[in-house]
């Protein structure tokens, strides 16, 4: 198993802007009830404040447009947002330009404003070497509108050192078919370590494609409400293992980069 190559999950824009029926097998009515193990993924149609707090994001890299997912966090200056690192920053090569966060986005609706990176936080690990356990960014973004972003759409909490292998939910703008990356799909299930040993990332079965780079992972969910507490992002599948996704582990430097991005 040790010859399997992680590829993260950062979708091209042309991807997201693609086909537009891929979705429909996921469409329907509100579930009566969310299942607690979802590895095929679903379309979210609960509401709640997840739908609100999850986003695109859309940014350029050495000169190409691309497409993430993230997260609008309960912070001190009220306008961080998690997501990937390598959605921020090509490891130790660029930082992402034209950066935007559209909380609430769904078929190309923006009904809560757009948010413009101001400042851009990555771990040390991640900007040297693109070390996968770091595949973290968090992002202090502006004011829209003149308000700031968790006064318009509420914030997750995120929690740090937690214990592994709880019940997670993943969610996320998957881009690649068989989602268009129009509507926020979400799966759930049990976190195991990484067992290839290659990282001090978690894993959980599920399907979502590229542009769910950077989408959170709630503990304590409420499908109820919508709230959880962000202890991860996704961040990468393996090569031999296209059905479950990777997340970086948040411990201390997480805290720390997330310290950083509530100051600014």
């Amino acid at each position: 198993m040790a010859h399997a190559l992680p590829i993260d999950l950062l979708g091209p824009l042309k991807q997201a802007l693609g086909e537009t029926t891929a979705t429909r097998r996921t469409q329907g009515a509100r579930p009566a009830s969310v299942p607690e193990a979802a590895t095929s993924s679903a379309r979210w149609a609960a509401g709640g404040a997840v739908a609100r707090t999850t986003g695109r994001v859309f940014l350029t890299m050495d000169g190409s447009d691309f497409v993430c997912s993230a997260s609008a966090l309960r912070s001190a200056n009220r306008d961080v947002v998690v997501t990937a690192g390598h959605c921020v920053k090509n490891g130790s090569g660029a930082w992402a330009e034209n950066w935007t966060f559209v909380p609430g986005y769904d078929v190309g609706r923006k009904p809560y404003g757009t948010f413009l990176a101001r400042r851009m936080f990555v771990a040390g690990p991640w900007s040297r070497i693109g070390d996968d356990n770091y595949d973290v960014a968090m992002v202090a973004v502006a004011p829209s509108g003149g308000r700031h972003l968790t006064d318009r759409v509420g914030g997750q909490g995120i929690g740090f050192n937690v214990r592994r292998g709880q019940r997670t939910f993943g969610f996320g703008f998957p881009a690649d078919p068989p989602y268009d990356g129009e509507h926020l799909v979400y799966c759930a299930g049990g976190a195991h370590d990484d067992p290839h040993a290659l990282t001090q990332d978690q894993g959980v079965r599920c399907d979502l494609t590229a542009g769910s780079s950077g989408g959170p992972w709630l503990s304590a969910f409420d499908a109820s409400t919508g709230q959880g507490t962000v202890t991860s992002v996704s961040s990468f599948k393996y090569s031999d293992d296209h059905g479950t996704m990777y997340g970086p582990y948040f411990g201390d430097t997480i805290k720390e980069l997330f310290d950083s991005a509530q100051r600014a």
